[in-house]
């Protein structure tokens, strides 16, 4: 009986042994093929073009072609499901972003992916602030007097989104939150036909990221009153915080990351995120990235997976005082 018991000890060290040996050897040989980084969103939006910055990048440092594959659809749901469901081989990666790994557990009521349980963090790549902006008709040049004629007329003004659940929704509703307002929700099927309804004069009031607002706003076709992120951003300096424009407590942040799906090696895990250390850290590589109003910003992989906690608390509050929800 000992001797099986001593037997079956030694089998099993070994076989823990060879595991480690062929994880390290994996890890020390990736990537040997393509790399396919899923981005859950429509081609030609800001998030295609940082992830294919970051895949150029990479194919540069390791030799290996990085595709990145659009997978738009369901407020990201779409793209970041197929991930999820991807082998945990450091062959599919996800472009992540606050809106599927903190807004969509708020805004549905029954989601396809665990943002915490199905995915294994990498690490951030960069951030990006919503601006809000009206068109110069209306008679505000500030936050503090467009809160003043929110509280005048009730209801009356009209604030665009991106659409229902997205970041510029949110950030729409924190504000009408912390400020105690009342403005009506237009949701569009994107940022183009909002800033075309602001660029007509059919909308008051609306939020959108730092590179679609700030080309009309050094144009004079549209004003911009602040940014929602707790910095100002680089790309727009002049542009004051919420904060600094007299809304206290407020921030709300755009993020982009790099996931892969749960049980990807952590040897793997690792090597991808000290290889986006080195890429983040090149000077034209942060004037790329500067140049789409992103501001780079990295972690480790445990420093990410607290961001996504805190992240889903927060917008699950919002999302509850809003009553926001999707189905």
């Amino acid at each position: 009986m000992a001797l099986s018991f001593l037997t079956r000890a030694l089998a099993a060290a070994i076989g823990c042994a060879a595991c480690a040996a062929a994880s390290a050897q994996g890890a020390q040989n990736y990537p040997n093929k393509p790399i396919r980084i899923v981005v859950p969103y429509a081609a030609g939006a800001s998030t295609s073009l940082v992830t294919r910055l970051v895949g150029q990048k990479l194919t540069e440092a390791w030799g290996q072609p990085v595709v990145v594959d659009n997978r738009g659809g369901a407020g990201g749901a779409i793209g970041t499901e197929i991930v999820a469901k991807s082998p945990p081989d450091g062959y599919t990666l996800l472009l992540g972003t606050v809106g599927t790994f903190g807004i969509n557990s708020a805004v549905y009521s029954k989601l396809s992916y665990d943002p915490v349980k199905d995915f294994a963090p990498v690490g951030m790549l960069a951030t990006v602030a919503n601006i809000l902006a009206v068109q110069p008709s209306l008679p505000v040049t500030s936050v503090k007097e467009l809160i003043a004629l929110a509280k005048e007329k009730p209801g009356k003004l009209n604030y665009g989104s991106s659409g229902n659940g997205s970041t510029s929704h949110l950030s729409g509703e924190m504000l009408k939150s912390i400020a105690g307002i009342s403005m009506t929700h237009v949701p569009y099927k994107g940022g183009a036909p909002m800033m075309a309804d602001v660029l007509g004069g059919q909308l008051e009031v609306m939020f959108d990221q730092v590179p679609a607002v700030l080309p009309h706003a050094k144009a004079g076709r549209v004003r911009a009153l602040a940014v929602t992120t707790a910095r100002r951003s680089a790309a727009a300096p002049d542009v004051p915080t919420m904060a600094e424009a007299g809304v206290p407590g407020y921030e709300m942040t755009v993020w982009y990351s790099l996931m892969a799906p749960a049980g990807t090696p952590r040897d793997i895990i690792v090597k991808l995120n000290t290889e986006l250390a080195k890429i983040l850290n090149q000077p034209e590589f942060k004037q790329q990235m500067l140049a789409q109003g992103a501001e780079l910003t990295s972690s480790t992989p445990e420093q990410l997976a607290e961001i996504i906690r805190a992240d889903l608390a927060k917008y699950a509050r919002i999302a509850k005082e809003a009553g926001a929800t999707l189905d």
